[in-house]
């Protein structure tokens, strides 16, 4: 028999959701990293989980209510944080997202969150990207807490840097950091869309999108270098 992660890489929905309900919280999260966010939103137990997934959906207002009644932490702040900044990019008026961003990122730094603080610094970093030094200022600390960790960049934060980097007038290391998002990250991945953005290829980024279920909004913030909008 096809294992679950088999059943989601074909798209088999019926076979893979008689699977995922044995263990519906490990197949949310193996379903959300594989690219497929609408089952992950719909067999989560985790609200953090789906209120992931239902960021890469394009739908901040219900994130938002699946958080309202999580406890306080740095991933729920997070992920708060990017709901407001698509409402934002969404509607075009303010929602408060670059002081919630900050919050989050200061509040990361207290729980000690890791994670969280490369998610807040990839946040903050893409806020920033019309001011680009501040932009790779912000990314910076992501970059050095993945150091101290010993681990590889965050892909969604080098592809971010990316483009941080090209407005700063670098485009061959804008190039070569795209490159390295595109080789780390997972497959359907916003990373993988904002990466390809970096390099131009809108056809590609498009594909992606398409393919991970990935809502235009994370195209918005790099509208200036690609042609994805909001339907």
């Amino acid at each position: 028999m096809p294992s679950l992660e088999q059943l989601i890489e074909t798209g088999d929905l019926a076979a893979a959701q008689t699977l995922a309900e044995l263990d519906p919280a490990r197949a949310a999260a193996l379903t959300l990293r594989l690219g497929r966010p609408a089952w992950a939103a719909a067999w989560a137990t985790d609200p953090l989980v789906r209120a992931a997934a239902l960021l890469r959906l394009g739908q901040p207002d219900e994130v938002l209510g699946t958080l309202a009644h999580t406890p306080d932490s740095a991933r729920a702040a997070v992920l708060r944080s990017r709901a407001l900044w698509q409402r934002q990019l969404r509607s075009g008026a303010e929602q408060g997202a670059k002081e919630a961003a900050i919050a989050a990122r200061q509040q990361a730094r207290r729980e000690g969150d890791a994670g969280a603080t490369i998610a807040a610094a990839a946040l903050c970093g893409e806020l920033l990207l019309p001011e680009p030094f501040a932009a790779l200022r912000a990314l910076a600390e992501g970059l050095k807490v993945a150091e101290m960790l010993g681990a590889e960049a965050d892909p969604y934060l080098l592809a971010v840097l990316a483009h941080a980097q090209a407005g700063t007038g670098g485009q061959r290391k804008a190039a070569a950091t795209a490159q390295k998002a595109l080789s780390r990250a997972e497959v359907r991945s916003p990373a993988r869309v904002v990466a390809y953005l970096a390099l131009g290829e809108r056809a590609q980024a498009k594909a992606e999108a398409k393919a991970g279920q990935i809502s235009p909004l994370w195209s918005v913030p790099y509208s200036a270098h690609d042609d994805l909008q909001p339907s």
